[in-house]
């Protein structure tokens, strides 16, 4: 088959697998992107910020290129953000409340990939600091560093885990979660974002996070459904899906205790302790969408902190 420059810098396992599990043939690529790309003119509603075929291909692999199911998708992402414009005005690693989450451990990202390729996301509970961070800025600093991620062709096609480790999260955190904010998350995360994820693990959940789940449960399609995993403390259960040598000690893996701070050094660049709210971030140069205003930034004198 033709390799197509969509297809750069994947690995020929990784361009086998996509083949295999998601449908893509590289000979009709273009095809597919263009189909979903007619598609646009019938939801004049919804502003489409974004439809280039680098683009547009992460929609077909998140929907194994069914391209209704892709369009559907693509529609949702730009919906959840007309809907929801506050959560994304300035939707930037060095954002006051999207910086203190990222700070905070929110979330956190393994260094290294599981057995399968995918990458690794962990969420400690109990590390909210529900007077320091709103439940909204933890899911916006999830959200902008799935954005960052996903811009990595091999985990469009490999995908993400997701591991909430519950322990010691108390039931006065636990009464901040109401329903209609983690519908909010749910919406953000299975409806209108563009990743596979290939689980998410619960480790320790006390009763009343059962009862949480229970009641979101309706708002979860069966394919998520089938995803979550409730091990409460029995990690051996969590080894079979997630093998030791990829995780942190707090799972009983053999990597050393993950430090909170790691991906946010990651998105933030060297400034990251520095709680002054307008710091240069390595995030802009990642996303070049942002370069030429940050050269700006850079250009004009520090504005004053509001």
């Amino acid at each position: 088959a033709e390799m197509t420059h969509l297809q750069a810098g994947l690995s020929p396992e990784t361009i086998e697998k996509a083949r295999l599990e998601l449908n893509e043939n590289p000979d009709i690529l273009h095809q597919d992107i263009q189909q979903v790309r007619d598609m646009i003119i019938t939801r004049p509603d919804i502003g489409f910020l974004r439809t280039d075929d680098a683009f547009i291909l992460r929609f077909l692999r998140a929907r194994k290129f069914h391209q209704t199911e892709a369009f559907r998708l693509l529609a949702q992402y730009f919906q959840y953000r007309q809907l929801n414009l506050d959560m994304f005005k300035n939707f930037k690693a060095d954002d006051p409340g999207i910086k203190r989450a990222l700070t905070d451990g929110f979330p956190g990202v393994l260094e290294n990939r599981d057995h399968c390729g995918r990458k690794i996301l962990l969420l400690f509970a109990a590390n909210w600091d529900q007077s320091r961070n709103s439940f909204i800025d933890i899911l916006r600093a999830i959200l902008l560093s799935l954005e960052v991620l996903i811009e990595d062709q091999e985990l469009q096609i490999n995908g993400f885990i997701l591991i909430i480790d519950w322990s010691n999260f108390s039931f006065k955190q636990a009464s901040k979660l109401t329903p209609s904010i983690l519908k909010l998350a749910i919406e953000g995360l299975q409806d209108s974002f563009p990743a596979r994820f290939g689980g998410v693990h619960f480790v320790n959940q006390p009763w009343y996070i059962h009862a949480l789940y229970t009641l979101i449960k309706p708002f979860l399609k069966d394919k998520t459904r089938k995803r979550i995993f409730l091990h409460g403390n029995n990690l051996n259960s969590l080894h079979q899906l997630i093998h030791p040598e990829c995780l942190p000690s707090e799972f009983g893996g053999t990597l050393p205790p993950y430090d909170m701070g790691t991906w946010a050094r990651t998105l933030l660049g060297p400034d990251y302790s520095d709680e002054n709210e307008y710091t240069h971030t390595s995030y802009n140069a990642m996303h070049v969408k942002h370069a030429s205003s940050n050269l700006e930034r850079e250009a004009s004198p520090k504005p004053m902190k509001r």
